[in-house]
């Protein structure tokens, strides 16, 4: 008898975040589902480890840590060496469910996908997924993350039952349609979308008068692409999207244009 796959699972919205849960009451028929989560929002912290100062389990209940003040990053890097063997890695890391979309380059800011590219980088196939929303979250109130377990349990059942379909230090992005369950038409292979990127930071004042900045969020705004469907015109056509990404992002065909203007 096959042994239980073994489940890595963290987000960046936070240890009690629904959708961290969600994820969880997906993955829990699949294996033994491990979980080290940030103890509060850490949106938008990108790949970053805490070097300068310490960091502690906190453990929730069997099997279920927050990592106080850690990041997405932290939790995979630290899970890794505490909570498992060396010789018995976990089969899959998840992060998610995202509160929120990761599409284009917004992936380099984002706690969700970076958890994924840590584990990749361990030799661990990584997925990160995301609930896309749009009205200041009435999607999410009205549908929930039944789209989004589904489709989870369908990638998950589909590496377990063959082979990670990515080579090394490559992981799957996905983003899920603010749709019905009933609604979605199915998968899409997608690449990184392009998005219009502005500045939205509102200035105001503490009761002392001091000047202080709240950075805002950013509408999902996108231009126009020619060739292989983006992640964002899949989500917005009702598919869910699933992006190849890979960590090395050296403009390879930029070299040689490179190598010719610096020899000029």
């Amino acid at each position: 008898m096959s042994k239980r796959k073994q489940i890595l699972v963290t987000n960046d919205d936070g240890y009690e975040s629904e959708g961290l849960l969600a994820l969880i009451e997906a993955l829990r028929p699949l294996g033994n589902v491990t979980v080290v989560a940030p103890t509060t929002e850490k949106s938008a912290c990108g790949h970053s480890l805490t070097l300068t100062k310490p960091l502690r389990f906190i453990e929730v209940e069997e099997n279920f840590y927050k990592l106080d003040d850690g990041t997405p990053t932290d939790c995979i890097f630290l899970s890794l060496t505490k909570l498992f063997p060396e010789n018995r890695k976990p089969d899959i890391v998840i992060s998610g469910i995202n509160v929120g979309a990761n599409m284009g380059e917004d992936i380099t800011y984002s706690g969700t996908a970076s958890a994924a590219m840590e584990a990749v980088l361990q030799g661990i196939p990584g997925i990160a997924v995301s609930q896309v929303y749009m009205n200041s979250g009435a999607s999410i109130e009205e549908f929930g993350y039944e789209l989004a377990q589904q489709s989870i349990i369908k990638l998950v059942q589909k590496i377990f039952e063959g082979d990670y379909p990515l080579p090394e230090r490559k992981f799957l992005n996905v983003n899920i349609p603010p749709i019905p369950a009933s609604e979605c038409k199915g998968f899409k292979s997608t690449r990184l979308g392009n998005k219009h990127y502005g500045f939205h930071a509102e200035v105001h004042y503490n009761p002392r008068g001091l000047e202080y900045y709240w950075i805002g969020l950013p509408r999902l705004e996108w231009m126009d692409t020619v060739g292989h469907t983006t992640d964002f015109e899949a989500v917005k056509e009702g598919y869910v999207s699933i992006t190849p990404v890979q960590l090395d992002m050296t403009a390879h065909n930029e070299i040689s244009i490179l190598e010719d203007w610096i020899n000029a």
